[in-house]
């Protein structure tokens, strides 16, 4: 988001930049020219999302930034076949609802939607499913427009490599225009979400996901209990929870009552072990059906800060029963609970689930409440399974340990080489992870 002295600032605050000029193309002919504008200026670029991300993946200190919210909507849909070709500053939230216009919906999501849909593809965003993907193995082609102005475009068949690596490319190869994915008919999920003894759940929670078609589970650090999440595809229903339920269940509970809770324990931390206990143990057990998109998203107003990280997902007992050992030892308390999900491997490059099923668990704590050394706990215990960290969210891996956790790094870099020789779009952010720099100005023009 821009604030009123043109500061870039994510949704968590945990990352801002001053941009040297902010641009608002509305069209593929504009991004090109503001990117061949910055390159001959000598400046950087890097493309906006809603700053959902929780790193500074999007930051562009001293560069141009495109603000892409003019560039939105469906470029074509094919209701037939499913395949549909969305522009890249598109939110989620507004894909869902043009999808669901046309009887079509995305496979799997995760469970926030404010994100534009190529912030989310580019950093790797994914939801639940033991046999499903991430949102990237949706994509069936991209266009981009690279370094020096030029407009491509990129998919199985076409430039394999430059798709391979755009798939989950990190702003890193160029300006995502338009994303083309494979969507499924529209379909109707049943919810069942209800609290389990935590024990139980971390002794079944394998089966509970092999046996579902969507199956996640949080757990409060300090309570007994963790809320089980089982979505599952049902033929068409009238069964949608009641708007009052609605009302009560996500803006009164979850966020207008639990950011109550947060706000006192961010005053009085002694008392955060104790309202954490009382927040698992006031959980309640709701079951509705809906369309998919309403069932997968949660209303999400309580700010906070996170990291994740994949893990193979037979070591998730041990991280959890390391990760639940530690917690009770840090010098201040947690507010938020740990959220667990899983995904299918797959083949892009740069996914946390290249090459292997993965579990992944995500931490988080109350904005404004210390978090660095129970992140710090976390990285520690996720390492020894060979943890990869969501591109999104908070960690402190640079790329040497990234070349070892990710088969295809160097491929990655060699694509991004190609095609962004001089580093128009490297950042702080990439200079860390990648371990690339931007040319001096003259040689990027």
């Amino acid at each position: 988001m821009k604030t009123a002295a043109g500061t870039w600032r994510n949704w968590a605050g945990s990352a801002t930049a001053v941009p040297a000029r902010w641009c608002r193309p509305a069209s593929v002919a504009q991004i090109s020219a503001e990117v061949k504008a910055a390159a001959a200026g000598g400046l950087t670029v890097r493309a906006l999302g809603s700053g959902h991300s929780f790193t500074d993946t999007a930051a562009c200190p001293g560069g141009v930034v495109l603000d892409l919210s003019a560039w939105t909507g469906l470029a074509s849909c094919d209701a037939a076949t499913g395949i549909v070709t969305v522009r890249s500053g598109t939110t989620v939230r507004e894909l869902n609802r043009l999808l669901d216009a046309t009887g079509l919906a995305m496979a799997n999501l995760g469970d926030i939607d404010v994100q534009t849909i190529a912030g989310a593809l580019s950093t790797g965003t994914h939801g639940t499913g033991a046999t499903l993907g991430g949102l990237a193995t949706q994509i069936t082609a991209m266009e981009l427009v690279l370094a020096d102005g030029s407009v491509v475009s990129c998919s199985a068949s076409e430039r394999p490599e430059l798709f391979a690596a755009a798939r989950v490319g990190l702003g890193a190869l160029g300006v995502v225009t338009t994303v083309t994915l494979r969507c499924v008919p529209a379909f109707t999920l049943a919810a069942d979400e209800r609290p389990m003894p935590l024990d139980e759940v971390l002794a079944t929670f394998g089966t509970m996901a092999a046996e579902n078609d969507f199956c996640e589970f949080y757990w409060f650090p300090y309570g007994r209990k963790a809320l089980v999440k089982r979505n599952n595809r049902v033929p068409s229903s009238d069964r949608p929870m009641p708007a009052w339920r609605r009302l009560w269940e996500y803006e009164v509970m979850e966020n207008a009552a639990f950011g109550a809770m947060c706000r006192t324990g961010r005053r009085f931390p002694g008392l955060i072990p104790r309202l954490n206990a009382v927040s698992s143990s006031v959980l309640s057990a709701r079951s509705y059906t809906d369309v998919s998109h309403r069932v997968f998203v949660t209303p999400r107003r309580v700010r906070f800060v996170e990291s994740e990280y994949a893990v193979p997902r037979e070591s998730l007992p041990d991280v959890l029963s390391e990760l639940r050992s530690a917690v009770p030892r840090l010098p201040f308390p947690v507010m938020f609970p740990v959220e667990v999900r899983v995904a299918a491997a797959d083949d892009i490059w740069l996914s946390t689930a290249y090459g292997r099923d993965s579990a992944y668990i995500a931490i988080h704590q109350y904005q404004g409440l210390p978090y660095q050394e129970y992140f710090d706990v976390f990285e520690s215990v996720v390492a020894s399974a060979s943890g990869r960290p969501h591109w999104g969210k908070m960690h402190s891996l640079t790329a040497p340990r990234l070349r070892e956790l990710y088969p295809k790094f160097d491929d990655f870099l060699a694509v991004r080489s190609a095609h962004d020789p001089g580093g128009l779009f490297v950042n702080p952010y990439l200079e860390r992870v990648l371990g690339v720099s931007a040319s001096p100005p003259g040689d990027r023009q």
